[in-house]
């Protein structure tokens, strides 16, 4: 697969893998020896970049997540680079399927994080450490400091940011450097589009999650796809609802159009979008079958002209959409 540079120094594929589907949020996680075979078999068709967190995995397995991706990539640490976070805990007393996010950036507390990821990972270093969200009661400077510290000790090398804004962007980078956001970013999810004139004053990669708008732009789904409500959080994702596929058919036949006329798919259609916008943009899809990696990490292939781009842009400016799912709710 094609590389891309986030930050200054951190080459990655053009695609990363976001792992949380095999554990979380997507319904019953897979199999353990299953994800380790898949996560192998992406490492193989091209794959560098994979994306975990500590919160990604179930009430009785919390940390299921991290350790099969360790497991997974022990073989091949070199060739890959691994991103994980820090900074959030689950309100685990909410019975909603997706449970309000806890920020807890307390030096201590990321300290401790950070040893106990690398133990799971099975790693020396983590190539990238984001704060998963802001913490209001600890000042960004301050995480940064610490970032800077773990930076000298080895113990990370690159860090970043998520759901992050422009001034916390400065200030953070006012004191130890970062290498990138990763924010959600989908045909459907473009509010963040106003920070890329700052990425680009301080050379910061811009990795986007959700970049199908959690599936939907794959044209897989339709208005009696039905999700289980205790495991994934697709059953209270507005964009899944059976209006929500009427308002958004405009966008699902564009994207079927498209994807004709560059005999692609609508996936690839919707990643490769986000691909050609700014060179520094790193999606990282997420998913649990092996064809599905496959198609994705094709979209790395396919070229879309600034004309073409703008006129997707336009085309999307005027467009009937459905709200989408903007992010769990935090929990002040």
């Amino acid at each position: 697969m094609k590389q891309r540079m986030l930050g200054t120094y951190l080459k990655v594929s053009a695609l990363g893998l976001g792992c949380m589907g095999f554990s979380h949020a997507y319904g019953a996680p897979t199999e353990r020896e299953e994800a380790v075979r898949l996560l192998r078999q992406a490492v193989d068709m091209g794959y560098t970049f994979f994306d975990t967190a500590e919160v990604y995995g179930t009430a009785e397995d919390p940390h299921h997540n991290k350790e099969l991706v360790g497991a997974a990539l022990k073989g091949c640490r070199e060739r890959v680079a691994i991103a994980t976070k820090f900074g959030i805990h689950f309100d685990m007393s909410s019975p909603a399927v997706n449970r309000p996010l806890v920020p807890d950036s307390r030096p201590e507390v990321i300290r401790a994080s950070v040893e106990a990821s690398l133990k799971r990972l099975g790693t020396d270093h983590i190539d990238l450490y984001y704060q998963h969200r802001g913490d209001p009661n600890v000042p960004v400077e301050e995480v940064a400091g610490v970032m800077a510290d773990l930076i000298r000790e080895g113990k990370i090398t690159h860090w970043g940011l998520s759901e992050a804004t422009e001034d916390t962007i400065r200030r953070a980078h006012a004191v130890c450097p970062v290498t990138a956001i990763q924010n959600r970013y989908s045909m459907m999810a473009r509010w963040h589009e106003s920070l890329f004139p700052v990425l680009e004053e301080l050379n910061i990669g811009f990795v986007a999650f959700s970049p199908m708008a959690n599936g939907l732009l794959t044209g897989a789904y339709g208005k009696d796809s039905q999700f289980d409500g205790k495991t994934d959080y697709r059953s209270a994702m507005p964009q899944f609802t059976a209006g929500a596929m009427e308002q958004n058919r405009d966008l699902l036949e564009l994207l079927h159009r498209l994807a004709e006329e560059k005999s692609a798919t609508p996936a690839q259609v919707s990643l490769a979008w986000e691909l050609n916008k700014k060179p520094y943009i790193v999606p990282i899809p997420g998913t649990r079958k092996i064809d599905r990696m496959r198609e994705n990490a094709g979209a790395a292939d396919i070229s879309l002209t600034a004309a073409e781009v703008q006129a997707l842009d336009a085309a999307l400016d005027g467009m009937e959409m459905s709200d989408v799912f903007g992010g769990t709710q935090i929990k002040k």
